[in-house]
């Protein structure tokens, strides 16, 4: 493959320059260990190397497999584990093997698990706002002592507003946040330690109380974000194949692209689409399983590519085995995403 004309569509395709552009961009943000960069927004070792390569070597996981092949690839100098897990005995091996991994902890079953499994060292989890996991701010102090006990050394809190990182309104998002910290900051008053390790993307630069942010998606970006006015570029899309064409090619009516469900994280709504050689910027109508429709609003034939940025990056990735590096038209890389699956 020389070129992303060539590639088998749906193909994953980074901009290298855009790519580059975004790690500088965080480095010079959150230099060293401000950033603790989350994996599972790309899954992939390589580009996790290149991260390193800036500055970050301490990584957020998202899964046990996610871990496991961070170690594995030689980027187990500080991997923190930023979920609850009941089956942690994974961990507990890379722990023996000298690799350091952190848990998050939330209740007494998750730190029993923890210390059951040679897991040395944790986080206690709080929740800030966002109905997911953690414990509350004025329950975080008996967890950390429950952790005590149990012969863990607690390195601090972390919590994540992930309710807050997408507000459009700049300033809405910054009162939110503040908000959220606030809950965290108790209970670090509570629990103690060196880390308050929290943020996001979308809070990155508003986030002041964290020790470290946990941002991921700035490396990619996806149109979600890239409505934020964020200083990242959109580096990520889709090559896709147009394999239908409705009535007249000069004046179609809609066209499909092979570029579906299956291939697309849907959650935060439907891509965008543009044409690989300029024009008429197409409107999405909508997707199905493997396929894009979309009105074209200018001539296109069976057998164009198009470009299709995913609104949501994380899960998008995951569905896919390989992203390629492109440096315009030209394919430089392809680097395997080795981090998905369980």
């Amino acid at each position: 493959m020389t070129t992303i004309f060539d590639a088998q569509t749906p193909a994953l395709v980074a901009d290298a320059a855009i790519l580059a552009g975004n790690i500088a961009t965080m480095a010079r943000a959150l230099p060293g260990d401000r950033l603790r960069p989350h994996v599972k927004a790309h899954k992939c070792t390589a580009l996790a190397r290149e991260q390193a390569a800036a500055g970050h070597a301490s990584f957020t996981c998202a899964t046990i497999r996610e871990v496991e092949g961070m170690a594995a690839a030689g980027l187990g100098e500080d991997l923190l584990l930023a979920n609850e897990v009941l089956d942690a005995f994974r961990l507990g091996d890379l722990v023996t093997a000298g690799h350091r991994v952190t848990v998050a902890v939330d209740s007494p079953e998750t730190v029993r698990a923890a210390a059951e499994a040679g897991i040395r060292e944790v986080l206690v989890d709080v929740e800030v706002g966002l109905p997911r996991c953690g414990i509350t701010a004025s329950g975080a102090g008996e967890i950390a002592r429950a952790a005590t006990k149990a012969g863990l050394e607690v390195r601090g809190v972390m919590g994540y507003e992930g309710h807050v990182v997408g507000m459009p309104d700049r300033t809405e998002r910054e009162a939110a946040c503040a908000e959220s910290m606030g809950l965290l900051a108790e209970a670090h008053d509570a629990v103690g330690g060196d880390t308050i390790s929290a943020g996001g993307t979308g809070t990155y630069d508003l986030n002041t109380l964290a020790t470290e942010i946990q941002a991921g998606s700035y490396v990619l970006m996806d149109t979600a974000y890239g409505m934020l006015g964020l200083p990242f570029g959109q580096a990520l899309g889709i090559i896709s194949t147009v394999v239908s064409v409705s009535g007249d090619p000069a004046a179609p009516a809609w066209a499909v692209a092979d570029c579906g469900l299956k291939a697309l994280g849907m959650d935060h709504g439907n891509p965008s689409v543009s044409r690989l050689e300029g024009g008429p910027e197409p409107t999405v109508w909508f997707c199905s399983d493997e396929h894009l429709t979309f009105a074209p609003n200018g001539p296109i034939r069976v057998g164009d590519r198009v470009r299709v940025p995913p609104a949501h990056v994380d899960p998008t990735v995951a569905y896919h085995e390989w992203l390629l590096i492109s440096d315009g038209e030209a394919v430089v890389e392809t680097w395997p995403i080795d981090l998905r699956g369980w």
